[in-house]
């Protein structure tokens, strides 16, 4: 393999860590704005207690005293779609909800009932039990759904008496739907990320068969790129998004628009457009995994370059060997 092909993948895995960097900043400032991952969490809590529209069980769990003080202001459950939109607003809801604390509530809300404020004072102030657990889920008035029922009475027949056991029966059953929800919050961001990708390459012109062209012919933009790789990669970490679009700048690429880059034909239209969906998959990709490439592609390079010069040294301390005597 050759040192300079090798410089060249390491100058485009470069560009890429870049671009996903600053595509990534993009995408969480926008998270930042939205808090779309808690409209998420919300949507899998509803799905969850088989409370679609959210003003029964889901509305008495985030009104719990559990639950509220991890969010400001009162909970008010939006209209259910069919589909959910990739950046929905969840602003106003946690981002985060723990495993015990969802558990504890639900045990609670099934036992007591869901009343807060005044009506809370009223309560029972017994001790949950097992019993009266079970006791509490025949009662037709429960918030509880037949599903949840079923879930509580399957997780009392297996605890054997440890109401403990139940309050982890319903953690292992909340972690297992949140898996499902991070999935969905995953896929969404990836497309998300796409669109992201797609509008900074057209904007910024970032073609990846006109940039591994101008790797290829300048030996002074490969030296760069492995430069930076090189201190990325003794650093182990991905470069900030300032210093991305610093590095992007003193690359030199040819990314931009000019009279050059309008004024083409259109087979060079053709190339281009090609070019941009390169850049715009491999930045979907994120930069994590561009970062992890780097980082193996340097471990080549280490160990083909000090084989190359040996190799150099030998064929130039080489010397003709002794012509053979001949007898008369």
């Amino acid at each position: 393999m050759k040192l300079e092909s090798l410089d060249l993948a390491i100058g485009m895995v470069v560009v890429f860590l870049l671009v996903s960097t600053l595509c990534s900043a993009v995408r969480e400032g926008i998270e930042a704005i939205l808090k779309t991952r808690a409209a998420y969490l919300e949507r899998g809590i509803r799905e969850l207690l088989d409370d679609k529209d959210g003003k029964g069980l889901t509305t008495a769990l985030f009104e719990h005293p559990m639950l509220s003080g991890l969010f400001l202001g009162n909970y008010q459950p939006k209209a259910a779609h069919k589909k959910f939109w990739m950046l929905a607003n969840g602003r106003g809801l946690p981002s985060y909800v723990p495993a015990s604390s969802f558990a504890k509530a639900v045990l609670d809300i099934a036992t007591r009932g869901g009343a807060t404020g005044e009506q809370a004072n009223q309560l029972s102030g017994g001790a949950m039990t097992v019993e009266s657990l079970r006791a509490a889920l025949s009662n037709p008035q429960s918030l509880l759904s037949a599903r949840v029922r079923r879930v509580l009475l399957q997780s009392l027949d297996t605890a054997r008496g440890d109401l403990e056991q139940v309050k982890k029966s319903l953690e292992d059953w909340f972690n297992g739907s949140m898996d499902r929800v991070s999935g969905w919050y995953k896929r969404s961001t990836q497309w998300v990320v796409l669109g992201i990708a797609i509008a900074v390459t057209v904007t910024g012109n970032l073609d990846s068969i006109a940039m591994a062209k101008h790797f290829y012919r300048d030996e002074a933009a490969r030296t760069a790129a492995v430069a930076f790789a090189t201190t990325t990669a003794d650093e182990s970490k991905a470069p900030a998004a300032e210093k991305a679009r610093e590095v992007l700048t003193q690359l030199e690429l040819p990314i931009g628009w000019d009279k050059s880059a309008l004024n083409a034909n259109c087979w060079d239209w053709f190339n281009r457009v090609l070019g941009w969906m390169l850049t715009a998959f491999a930045a979907m990709l994120g930069a994590p995994f561009w970062f992890d490439v780097l980082n193996k592609v340097m471990v080549i390079r280490s160990t083909v370059k000090p084989r190359e010069k040996s190799l150099d040294e030998f064929s130039e301390d080489r010397q003709a060997p002794p012509a053979p005597s001949s007898k008369a």
